[in-house]
C-alpha cells in the first residue's frame, strides 16, 4: 500500500532559527537515506512557505484565484513523503520517524489504488 505523509508544523524551514534548520535538514537527509534503504521510499519534497501558495476554486464555471492556502491554521503544510508500507501500522512506524513529526505533525493518508481510480487517472493495470 502507498501512503501520503503530509508534514505540518507551526513554522517551516525558512522561519526556523538557521542553526536549528541546518540540523533539521540533516535529520531529513538521514531519514530519507534510511527509508530508501528499507524500501519504503516512493517520493518526497519540501514545500515553500504558504505565502508562495495559490488556491484555485471553480464555482459555476468561474475560476477564482487567491494567494496563500485555503484554510487559516497554525500549522502549515511544509512537505510530504509518499511511502510504501505493508499496512497502516507499518506506515505509522515509518511516519513517526519523519523529523517533522518531532516539532509538528504528520498526517497519514492511504493512496487510492483501486481499479476505478487507476483507470480514471490513466494508470489502469499499472499496479
Amino acid at each position: 500500500m502507498k501512503f501520503l505523509c503530509l508534514i505540518r508544523a507551526e513554522r517551516v524551514m525558512e522561519q526556523l532559527d538557521p542553526a536549528f534548520a541546518e540540523g533539521h535538514f540533516r535529520d531529513y537527509a538521514e531519514f530519507t537515506t534510511a527509508i530508501r534503504a528499507s524500501g519504503h521510499f516512493v517520493g518526497c519534497n519540501r514545500l515553500l512557505p504558504p505565502a508562495a501558495a495559490t488556491t484555485v476554486r471553480v464555482r459555476d464555471g468561474r475560476v477564482s484565484v487567491t494567494d496563500g492556502p485555503y484554510a487559516e491554521t497554525k500549522e502549515q503544510l511544509g512537505g510530504y513523503y509518499v511511502i510504501e508500507a505493508a499496512d497502516r501500522d507499518e506506515a505509522i512506524r515509518v511516519a513517526a520517524r519523519i523529523p517533522g513529526a518531532w516539532i509538528g505533525s504528520v498526517e497519514l493518508q492511504p493512496i487510492a489504488e483501486d481499479e476505478q481510480t487507476l483507470r480514471a487517472l490513466g494508470f489502469a493495470g499499472a499496479q
